[in-house]
């Protein structure tokens, strides 16, 4: 994991504030995806553990600037946009 940490890059939606969030039956996960090599990808799926909305774009802003923080080439590219229909 720490390879995917040191080549980690972020698209982020304005115009969408649950962007890489997912509710699945209530619950709000952080969905992702991250690119280990350059021929494979990786979705990573993370409960959030709440069914708040508000709270989960907390937590999902506190993951990403912890993410940023630990990966001096945070701007490389490996987790990319995953906003697929789940947002």
């Amino acid at each position: 994991m720490s390879n995917l940490l040191t080549l980690a890059s972020l698209r982020i939606s304005e115009s969408n504030p649950n962007h890489h969030l997912w509710n699945n039956n209530g619950t709000w996960f952080l969905h992702y995806t991250v690119y280990p090599t350059p021929f494979t990808k990786e979705r990573i799926r993370r409960s959030l553990g709440t069914k708040d909305v508000k709270v989960a774009r907390e937590r999902r802003d506190n993951f990403f600037s912890l993410l940023a923080k630990e990966t001096p080439a945070a701007a490389s590219a490996t987790v990319a946009d995953s906003s697929t229909a789940f947002a």
